[in-house]
């Protein structure tokens, strides 16, 4: 039997603790940028920290630049920095390129600095024309292997870099903890260390092993959105979060930490407030944590226009000038103002006001230089992106493909899968021969639409499925109104003709979930699916035939009226898998490829119902024998971890090799895994750990480490993990880290195995 090894701890590092820099110095760099920084006078410092958007500088018929804006923006107000797609939709790279290349002969010639120039590459190259779309975060996630994570980053990087790009507003990290929310699907899930490993790895992927010297194939990363983001109340876009002090520190912060420890450049704000206050006006958040504790010399911008909602929306300032001043202080360096450039004159005026100490401004500034330095912009501000011919190219598409085989999620099967040959098939449903659904927002287009123009040689689910079982029709039943404001909407509802053309077919795959969509367009009333539907599936569901229900969407829409009807003999969860999904949902239908994926969150089975796995003891579970019954589960419709293949497998000798533990050891856990079925497969092992008693309501479970492996029918594996005991202490009821003495239990595959810390530690540093 061969053993499998892995380790990675959520509270890893201890930079702060003994002040090492999250990235290290590097003194010639620093001394570059000191010495720029020391020749630029206030307004050229100022401009330094400003960010426009490229529409500001297009001109009205979006053919190209006007030049004379451009001047007036980098001459006059000496801005940046500058963003976003032309045209509000993805071009070739050499056209990105060339204007990329204009901005930046203009920035050196007006002010003797580089433009830095940043898009959003969400799930690849996303808003380069021919660019590779991997899955979305959330299908990463649910492959629980972040090797697709790694070579995600890399071709992105390298794609975006072949655009003349050199900084990327991702990886969107934050935690999902509200379904309702309509950037669900842009994250690595619930779970904060799932979330850590997967961010971190794309951060080092992206922008390679030294983030003193970003190399030719690697871009800098802003990661985002800092945070609890994905925790609205709500669960409505930009939103306030009402998060406890505790669950901030040890949840919501630990993924930013794991990314700024593995040397990430620069970092996006929360758009709206925790708690009551802005995040960007939280001096304690974006200061003290990030800046302070954990000693890190990187850049903090804001989203897009949130300065200006300090003082028209969040009320906490009364103008513009107050807002940026309130901004700055906390510790904004760049502010994405993306449309007026006067923003500059309010900041010089609150300099000279005393409203901003100069120093705040110098640190501003500083860096910004030195980040541009770090990616090398002032020696290289231009380069040859023909060199670049891999974009595009056979090993970038088979990478995408294999994330999209291993994203997908099998949630029930009678034996109906692998789905035999000679089949008659029918796919409906209105997902059914779409690419925009599959590929989900910040798709060519910020909402994913204009697919017509881009996407014409991918194959959507029924071109996919008729390629690979040749018997195959489509009847949509139901189809979405294409206008992205409308996305929600639905037109040509004819589930007669679909439950017509049912009868006539052996097997039904039923598409259903929803069109693409992003941020606030996505926002919803009722996290139901839609009842056009439900119903298609209801009338399907009386014909008598076997029927697939396939889900292709970004967030889980409840359909417990659905999902237990007769004759729905499969569920699959395939979510957002990107330009090749179509492709790898045939390969895993037909049996060429086997289900590995699982669930990164909680599948909730009612709207008032709402979850995730990692609740609170005490909460009110139906399903709970007793307080402490830890293998209990939520009400839900399917739990987090859910997934199921075409073989089985079996665990066995679950064993730490600890009775007792102290805060200073390391934990070593094995598990035998074996594959008992007839098909090879491959499984995510993933191993919790249970507080049984603590000084506040422990949670239910918390993922502490997993590992992907394959297995032949037969073959059996030792999956060894290493936990670093400090990773089982939680944040108090004071807002300190702490060990308690007590007993824990570990679990993996359904089996649990106690060990017991003998002391307590209370650690004194905001960070372990």
């Amino acid at each position: 039997m061969a053993a499998v090894v892995l380790t990675f701890s959520a509270c890893a590092g201890h930079k702060s603790a003994d002040n090492t820099p999250a990235i290290p110095q590097d003194k010639a760099l620093e001394d570059k940028v000191e010495k720029t920084l020391k020749g630029l006078s206030l307004e050229e410092k100022v401009g330094q920290m400003m960010q426009l958007s490229i529409e500001v500088v297009t001109l009205p018929d979006k053919s190209g630049l006007d030049m004379e804006k451009l001047r007036t923006a980098i001459g006059k107000y000496k801005v940046g920095s500058i963003l976003n797609v032309f045209a509000r939709t993805a071009q070739d790279r050499f056209f990105t390129a060339d204007y990329i290349s204009k901005i930046q002969e203009l920035s050196l010639q007006e002010i003797g600095i580089p433009c830095i120039y940043g898009l959003d590459m969400i799930h690849g190259a996303s808003y380069i024309a021919e660019g590779t779309f991997f899955p979305q975060g959330i299908n990463i996630a649910a492959g629980f292997n972040p090797e697709h994570a790694r070579t995600m980053g890399e071709i992105t990087a390298y794609e975006t870099r072949a655009a003349m790009c050199p900084w990327t507003f991702c990886p969107t990290m934050d935690l999902a903890r509200n379904p309702c929310w309509s950037r669900f699907w842009e994250s690595f899930g619930e779970d904060p260390y799932l979330q850590s490993v997967m961010a971190a790895t794309e951060t080092r992927a992206l922008q390679g092993d030294d983030p003193n010297h970003i190399g030719k194939e690697h871009i800098a990363v802003s990661l985002k959105h800092y945070m609890a983001y994905g925790a609205a109340i709500s669960g409505r876009d930009r939103t306030p979060a009402y998060v406890s002090p505790s669950d901030l520190r040890e949840k919501h912060f630990a993924p930013f930490k794991a990314c700024i420890e593995a040397g990430a450049l620069t970092l996006m704000v929360n758009s709206s407030s925790i708690n009551g206050v802005p995040v960007h006006a939280n001096h304690e958040l974006l200061t003290v944590w990030l800046k302070e504790d954990l000693n890190w010399d990187g850049m903090i911008v804001t989203d897009w226009a949130d300065i200006n909602n300090l003082w028209t929306r969040e009320r906490v300032a009364a103008n513009r000038k107050e807002a940026l001043a309130l901004g700055i202080n906390a510790g904004i360096d760049m502010v994405m103002e993306p449309y007026d450039p006067t923003a500059c004159d309010d900041i010089i005026a609150a300099v000279k006001e005393g409203l901003i100490p100069q120093k705040r401004i110098d640190d501003a500034c500083r860096r910004v230089l030195r980040l541009k330095y770090r990616l090398g912009l002032f020696d290289n501000p231009t380069w040859d992106v023909k060199a670049y011919d891999k974009v595009a190219c056979e090993e970038f598409k088979e990478a995408a493909l294999a994330a999209a085989v291993e994203s997908q999620v099998l949630l029930e099967n009678s034996g109906i899968l692998p789905l035999k040959k000679g089949l008659r098939i029918l796919v409906t449903g209105p997902n059914g021969n779409s690419i925009r659904s599959l590929n989900g927002g910040w798709s060519y287009t910020w909402q994913g639409t204009a697919e017509e123009k881009y996407t014409a040689w991918y194959n959507t689910i029924y071109e996919a499925l008729k390629n690979e079982f040749g018997s195959v029709s489509y009847v949509p039943g139901v189809e979405y109104v294409e206008d992205y404001m409308a996305w929600k909407q639905e037109k040509n509802i004819n589930i007669d003709a679909a439950v017509s053309a049912a009868r006539r077919a052996d097997v039904i795959i039923a598409c259903v979930g929803e069109n693409s969509y992003c941020e606030t367009p996505g926002n919803i009333e009722d996290l139901n699916l839609s009842a056009n539907q439900k119903n298609l599936v209801k009338a399907l569901s009386k014909v008598g035939k076997p029927i697939v229900l396939l889900l292709n969407q970004g967030r889980p829409r409840i359909i417990n009226d659905i999902v237990g009807l007769p004759n729905i003999e499969a569920v699959v969860n395939m979510m957002l898998p990107g330009n090749y999904g179509g492709d790898a949902l045939a390969l895993l239908l037909s049996g060429k490829e086997n289900f590995s994926g699982k669930l990164p969150f909680t599948y909730s089975k009612h709207v008032n119902d709402l979850h995730t796995y990692d609740h609170k003891v005490s909460e009110n579970v139906p399903t709970m024998a007793g307080a402490y019954n830890y293998d209990a589960t939520m009400y839900v419709q399917w739990p987090f971890g859910a997934g199921l293949s075409y073989t089985t497998f079996e665990y066995s000798g679950l064993e730490v090799d600890k009775s007792e533990f102290t805060a200073d050891d390391v934990l070593n856990v094995k598990v035998t895994v074996k594959n008992t079925g007839n098909l090879p497969g491959k499984e995510a092992v993933l191993l919790y750990s249970s507080d049984l008693v603590a000084s506040i309501v422990p949670d239910v479970r918390r993922l502490r480490s997993f590992t992907k492996i394959e297995l032949q029918p037969g073959e059996s594996k030792v999956v060894e993990f290493r936990v670093p005991a400090k990773d089982l202490a939680f944040v108090g009821a004071d807002g300190k880290w702490r060990l308690e003495k007590g007993d824990f239990r570990l679990s993996c595959g359904g089996l649990g195995v106690n060990t017991c810390c003998t002391a307590t530690k209370v650690w004194k540093k905001a960070n372990i």
